[in-house]
C-alpha cells in the first residue's frame, strides 16, 4: 500500500452508476486532474473508450483497465459474483487486493460491492458483517450513524463492532477526539428499549468506550451522540426518512415562496438547503464498514463532481491509515467484553 508520500492509487468502478459510463469517467477525469490521483478506469472497453476520448488526458495518469459486464441493483450479490467473475467492480476490487490500487470507489450496486469488498478484501478481524453508515443529518455533519441498511438483523456483538468502527471513522476523518457513542433507542433512561438494546448497552458499558447510553430520534438532529448504532431495518429507515424529509421541504419552501421573492433567488435558497442537508453527496458517499481494505460507495445519481469527492474520500481513509486502526482496536475492545 502507498505510504502519504507516494502518488494516491484509486480504481473507479466506472460501469456503476445511473448515468454510467458517461458520468463516472468524467469524475474520474476529474479525479486524477484536481487531486493528483493515479486512476484506474475499470469498465468495458467498448464504452468507456469513447468516453476517454472526449477529453484531453494526455498529462494525466489514467489507466483503462477491462472489465466484462456489471452487478445491477436488482441482482442478489453473491450469485451475481458468480456468474459474472469478471464485473468491473470485481476488477476493481482485486487492483487492491493484489496493491495495484489503495482504494475503490463506485456508484454501482451497493449489494455487489459489498459481497465484493467481503469476498476479496476480508473482513477485520473481530468483525464477522460489514456495515454502511456516515454522517446523514444536515444539522450533526459530524455524527457517524451505523448500520444504515446491510444488516436487517443483528446480534448485540455486532453492534458493538459497528461502534469500534464509527469511533475510529469519527476519530481520524472527522476530527472528534474520544467520539461519544449512543444506542438508538425508545428512551434515554437505562434499561428503555428492546432486548437487542439493552444487551448492546450491557456490552459497551464494559468496553472501555465513551458510552453515554440510550439515545432517542430527536437526539440525532442535535448530535448528542458522535457514533449512533443501531440495526439496518431502522438504520435504513432512518436514512430515507432523512432523505424524504429534505425533499419534501425543499418542495413545500418553494410553493411557499412562489410569487413572494424572484424565482432565481428560491433556486439558490433550495440549492442552498440541499447542500446543507445532504451530507452524503457533500463527502461523495462513505466506506463499507468493517472490510479490510478502502472500499467507498456513493449514490447511483451521484454527479461526477461527487465521484471526485468520493475519491477525496478515499484518499482521505488512506492517508489517516484507517483500516490499520480499525484492524487494531476492534480486537482490543472485543477481548474486553468477551
Amino acid at each position: 500500500m502507498s505510504t502519504e508520500n507516494d502518488e494516491f492509487r484509486v480504481a473507479i468502478d466506472v460501469m456503476g452508476g445511473d448515468h454510467a459510463p458517461e458520468v463516472p469517467v468524467k469524475g474520474a477525469i476529474l479525479a486524477a486532474r484536481n487531486i493528483g490521483a493515479k486512476v484506474f478506469v475499470v469498465g468495458d472497453p467498448d464504452q468507456v473508450a469513447p468516453e476517454l476520448e472526449k477529453y484531453d488526458t494526455s498529462d494525466l495518469d489514467l489507466t483503462l483497465i477491462p472489465s466484462e459486464g456489471y452487478i445491477k441493483d436488482a441482482e442478489a450479490p453473491a450469485t451475481a459474483l458468480r456468474q459474472k467473475p469478471k464485473a468491473s467492480i470485481l476488477v476493481a476490487t482485486e487492483l487492491v487486493k493484489r496493491d495495484m490500487a489503495d482504494a475503490v470507489v463506485s456508484m454501482g450496486s451497493t449489494g455487489g460491492s459489498m459481497a465484493a469488498a467481503v469476498v476479496i478484501l476480508g473482513t477485520i478481524h473481530g468483525i464477522d458483517r460489514p456495515a454502511i453508515g456516515g454522517p446523514i443529518v444536515g444539522s450533526a455533519p459530524k455524527q457517524t450513524i451505523l448500520d444504515l441498511g446491510s444488516n436487517i438483523d443483528c446480534r448485540a456483538s455486532q453492534l458493538l463492532g459497528f461502534g469500534v468502527l464509527g469511533s475510529v471513522f469519527n476519530k481520524l476523518l472527522l476530527n472528534v477526539e474520544n467520539p461519544r457513542i449512543g444506542v438508538l433507542s425508545v428512551g434515554s433512561e437505562d434499561g428503555k428499549g428492546n432486548a437487542l438494546s439493552k444487551e448492546t448497552s450491557d456490552l459497551f458499558k464494559k468496553s472501555g468506550l465513551n458510552f453515554i447510553g440510550n439515545i432517542e430520534g430527536n437526539d440525532l438532529v442535535t448530535g448528542k451522540a458522535d457514533v449512533v448504532v443501531c440495526d439496518g431495518f431502522v438504520g435504513n429507515i432512518l436514512l430515507k426518512l432523512v432523505e424524504g424529509l429534505g425533499q419534501g421541504l425543499a418542495k413545500n419552501l418553494e410553493g411557499f415562496l412562489k410569487d413572494k421573492i424572484p424565482s432565481d433567488q428560491i433556486v439558490a435558497l433550495i440549492q442552498r438547503l440541499y447542500e446543507e442537508n445532504n451530507v452524503v453527496d457533500s463527502r461523495g458517499g462513505g466506506p463499507i464498514f468493517g472490510v479490510n481494505g478502502v472500499s467507498i460507495i456513493g449514490h447511483g445519481s451521484s454527479s461526477s463532481e461527487t465521484i471526485e469527492r468520493a475519491v477525496s474520500l478515499a484518499k482521505m481513509c488512506v492517508e489517516t491509515r484507517l483500516i490499520q486502526e480499525m484492524n487494531n482496536q476492534v480486537p482490543l475492545v472485543m477481548a474486553k467484553v468477551t
